[in-house]
């Protein structure tokens, strides 16, 4: 008997759906604010930059009606989490949430920091970070129940980037460890900002320019298909400290012996070798895609265009690549992404990005440092992420 039938009443009428139900997702945010209310620290106060923390919980951390006002919307967010379906009110729910939770942090930086004292640090702890989980959970569920085609995807990450931007301008923030970090490195925080752009987005435009071509005549021959996949499937599987260590001794004899190459800045430590792996390792992923997607091009569609009198470049120009972008998009979302996290070990090599801060603040046993780094990194792979597969959708020619 199927799912209908069985819920028909006497009469022969399905009966509808209850309003409410329970959610199993919303029950998981549900447990995660509960914890992050009532079991887990909310900030964490430390006498200095690198002195051991304090942990302050939520009714420690913040006036007690600011802390009333905070529990009662994540518990509202809870429950709605829990029984309620409606994609555009779990969207709006999150929403609140979130506008209540962020601007509580700032506020309890300031809480917590005795006046006049510029060595103490704030820095938020487990409670916030399960807070911030969970209403960033829901919002993502909301937004996938609602199938955003690319274009809503594309205005969703614009209007979460201007609020976090409208946050950070309005000095709320300022109190916290992190921005604290940032404002006595405002300078470096930005050219390691373009140097880390420039590492991962240029290798992968490099590794484009090779790749399609080669992933093109690798369709073409399959000796050639197979030597080429064997030699980058082998480049894949070297730890990327230890490719860069690799390419460091070649790199620098270059350096020594050829003046232009060290005018140019190609030495056996800095950039040259990071932008070299990185350009490696985005290879294999832009020649797969790009023989993927040539591969899945129906023969019928070729044998039309053969018929219709074009030649072999028409067709590749005109009928296979516009059928493959797809998978080559695909493909490069893969690199640009995996290259955002790998140029971060480059600064282990003086190749700098936002790995300077996370190493210095490992060695220096300072968390928020640490966190001026990773921060921006996963920011930066998030947004790469979105803005490419709403590339993807278009190139498919998906609904806006």
């Amino acid at each position: 008997m199927s799912s209908t039938a069985s819920r028909t009443n006497t009469f022969g009428v399905v009966p509808p759906r209850p309003a409410l139900s329970l959610d199993h997702l919303g029950f998981a945010i549900a447990v995660l604010i509960g914890v992050a209310l009532f079991a887990a620290p909310f900030a964490t106060y430390r006498a200095t930059r690198i002195a051991s923390g304090e942990a302050r919980l939520l009714i420690e951390a913040l006036p007690i009606a600011m802390a009333a006002a905070l529990v009662l919307v994540a518990l509202g967010v809870a429950i709605g989490a829990v029984l309620v379906r409606d994609p555009l009110s779990r969207l709006g729910s999150a929403v609140i949430g979130l506008a209540v939770l962020l601007p509580s942090l700032g506020l309890s930086a300031g809480y917590l920091t005795p006046a006049d004292n510029t060595f103490a640090r704030v820095s938020p702890s487990l409670g916030f970070w399960l807070l911030s989980l969970a209403f960033s959970l829901l919002a993502v569920d909301a937004l996938a129940r609602m199938r955003l085609g690319p274009y809503g995807r594309l205005t969703a990450l614009a209007v979460g980037v201007s609020a976090l931007a409208l946050l950070l301008l309005s000095g709320i923030w300022d109190d916290l460890s992190i921005l604290r970090e940032y404002y006595t490195r405002a300078d470096s925080f930005w050219r390691e900002a373009r140097q880390h752009l420039l590492l991962a987005s240029g290798s992968m435009a490099a590794a484009c320019l090779l790749g399609v071509p080669l992933g093109i005549v690798s369709h073409r021959l399959r000796t050639l298909r197979i030597a080429v996949m064997q030699g980058l499937s082998i480049v894949q599987t070297v730890p990327s400290i230890a490719l860069f260590g690799l390419l460091m001794a070649p790199l620098g004899a270059i350096a020594a012996s050829v003046p232009l190459a060290a005018a140019l800045g190609i030495k056996g430590i800095g950039a040259a070798p990071a932008f070299i792996a990185l350009f490696l390792y985005a290879l294999l992923p832009i020649v797969a895609n790009t023989i993927a997607g040539l591969s899945q091009v129906p023969s019928a569609v070729v044998d039309a265009a053969r018929g219709m009198g074009m030649s072999a470049r028409q067709r590749l120009v005109d009928v296979e690549m516009p059928l493959a972008l797809p998978v080559i998009l695909a493909g490069i979302r893969i690199v640009l992404v995996q290259n955002f996290g790998l140029a971060t070990v480059a600064a282990l090599i003086g190749g700098g990005g936002f790995g300077t801060f996370v190493f210095q603040g490992i060695g220096q046993t300072a968390i928020d440092l640490v966190l001026l780094g990773a921060i921006p990194t996963v920011a930066l792979s998030f947004a790469a992420s979105i803005v490419l597969d709403a590339l993807v959708d278009l190139s498919k020619g998906t609904p806006a």
